[in-house]
């Protein structure tokens, strides 16, 4: 029973090996010889918009946040319209009229969200 075990999980136990030390050499190799003298212009703020080691307590705008989660709510949005698709000869009408529901209510929110201004950068 235990030699049954081992051999399922044998595989797996090797690939999971293999990436490790495929990963460890990698990150290894890079650090041997890639230049490690960051300029001004790599340590500077990028899409954060302030600086990343300054006061945790500072205030910034909430546009930041806002931006995020509309990302996360499309992106959620694209990686549920890709199962669909595939499935959609098997769920049939309820299942085609259950994602448009769901893509009204997304659509609703995101004019919502166009006509309070939050998608405007100043």
């Amino acid at each position: 029973m235990i030699s049954n075990l081992v051999n399922d999980y044998l595989p797996i136990l090797l690939f999971l090996a293999i990436a490790g030390v495929i990963t460890v050499v990698a990150v290894g190799l890079s650090f041997v010889m890639a230049k490690q003298k960051p300029d001004s212009e790599k340590l500077s703020p990028y899409e954060c918009g302030f600086p990343a080691f300054d006061d945790a307590r500072a205030k910034f705008d909430v546009r930041y946040y806002l931006v995020a989660i509309l990302f996360i709510i499309f992106d959620l949005e694209v990686a549920f319209l890709f199962p669909w698709a595939v499935a959609l000869g098997d769920i049939g009408i309820y299942g085609f009229w259950s994602m448009m529901l769901f893509l009204g209510v997304l659509t609703v929110g995101f004019i919502y969200e166009w006509t309070k201004g939050a998608l405007e950068w100043e």
